[in-house]
Formats: structure tokens, C-alpha cells, sequence
């Protein structure tokens, strides 16, 4: 399979993954395609699975990529390996859903974060000095901060520097005031249940606002290159 069959077949489970995240994952030797005599990569199912394995265990056990080489490697040398920890104690699974508006209250700490976006100390600072990433009271960070890492990590590896994301965060704050203004009287609502429709109402809207975005960015992407 092509390399971009291989990212469809992903995008169900991981819907954050990209190209350029497959081929970074290649040349740190997590996988390795076969190659076409014109240089084009051809993946097998066996490749998929072990993508769709060091995948898992960078979304649910924040393990850097040298920890998750090691266990692989030691598994293919038939050993009974024991997956480490994702660091200093944290549970494996902290954002798996914990019920209706609890899915993002877990939190992780810094080593984690910087495990799971492939990150350094300095990196993880331009990006909170940016406002990229804030970090939750007592120094800790949610899911979010977790997927912003890592689509940040991934838009640096093109040359995109945390300067050149202030317009889309700015972009990203008018449209959650938005969606702020049109769900803000069910918030005040005393009814308990009308509060909860509006974290549902809030949570459809984002999803159409995205959406909207990815489209708009699509068409005018055509545009400019007609």
C-alpha cells in the first residue's frame, strides 16, 4: 500500500496523524516500508500494525520513541516484555473517558508532555511563551495541551516556528468566543440539564467550526494555486 492508503486506513483511530508523521517515524527506524525501484514507499499490513502500535503507545502511554524502539525490538527477539511506564507515576490511561464531562480532567505532568510531543525543555518554552500551551494551576497540563504539543512538533519539522502560529491561535480564540456567545444563555441556565445541553451544543458547534476551517483552508489552498 501507498503511503497515503496507509494514513487512511489510520485516520479511524488516529485522526491527528500525517504524512510527514509516518515518514518521521520511519527515519527514526520505528518502521521500515519497502521501498519501489522509483523510490516509492510500499507498506505491508504487518508495517501498519506496528505503525498502529507506536502510535498507541505514544497516545496512551506517552512513551518517547527510543523507550518504544527498545520494546519492540525486544519483543521481536521473542521476549516477555513489560511496556514501562509513560513516567514518575502518572496511570497509563489518564485522558480515557471517566464519564459525561470528565474526560478531559486528568492531567499530566511536564516529562510526560515533553515525551509525548517528542519535545525539549527549550521547545516546550518558546511554545508556552507563544501561549501555544498553558499549563493547568499546580504547574500540570490537560489533554489539549497534549494534542497542541504534538500538532505544533509536527508543523515545526515543515520550518513552521511557534511566531508563525499566532495567527491561528488567534483565529482559534474569536471562533471559541463565538461559540461562547450563542451557548452563554444556556449557561447561565439553573437547570442543571440545560447546562449540560450547552456543553453538548458547545462541543457540536467546535466540531462545525473545525470542520468549516479545515474546508476553507482547502479551498483557498486551490485557489492559490490556480
Amino acid at each position: 500500500m501507498s503511503i497515503g492508503t496507509v494514513l487512511l486506513q489510520l485516520r479511524d483511530e488516529f485522526p491527528e496523524v500525517t504524512i510527514s508523521k509516518i515518514r518521521f517515524l520511519e527515519a527514526e527506524g520505528l518502521i521500515e516500508p519497502q521501498r519501489t525501484p522509483s523510490g516509492y514507499r510500499k507498506f505491508s499490513p504487518a508495517d501498519i500494525e506496528r505503525l498502529a502500535q507506536v502510535l498507541r503507545m505514544q497516545r496512551d502511554h506517552y512513551l518517547p520513541l527510543k523507550v518504544i524502539r527498545e520494546h519492540l525490538e525486544a519483543l521481536a527477539r521473542g521476549e516477555q516484555a513489560v511496556l514501562p511506564s509513560g513516567g514518575q507515576g502518572e496511570p497509563v490511561d489518564a485522558f480515557r473517558d471517566q464519564g459525561p464531562g470528565q474526560a478531559t480532567a486528568a492531567r499530566i505532568g511536564r516529562s510526560e508532555l515533553l515525551a509525548a510531543a517528542e519535545a525539549s525543555e527549550e521547545q516546550l518554552d518558546e511554545w508556552e511563551s507563544y501561549g501555544l500551551i498553558v499549563r493547568a494551576p499546580g504547574g500540570s497540563y490537560d489533554a489539549e495541551a497534549v494534542t497542541v504539543a504534538r500538532l505544533v512538533a509536527d508543523l515545526g519539522r515543515f520550518g513552521l516556528e511557534p511566531r508563525h502560529l499566532r495567527a491561528v491561535k488567534a483565529a482559534a480564540e474569536r471562533e471559541a468566543g463565538l461559540v461562547g456567545q450563542v451557548v452563554a444563555p444556556l449557561r447561565r441556565h439553573r437547570n442543571p440539564q440545560t447546562r449540560a445541553h450547552a456543553e453538548a451544543t458547545a462541543k457540536e458547534l467546535a466540531e462545525l467550526s473545525i470542520r468549516l476551517h479545515a474546508a476553507l483552508v482547502q479551498s483557498a489552498l486551490k485557489a492559490g494555486f490556480h
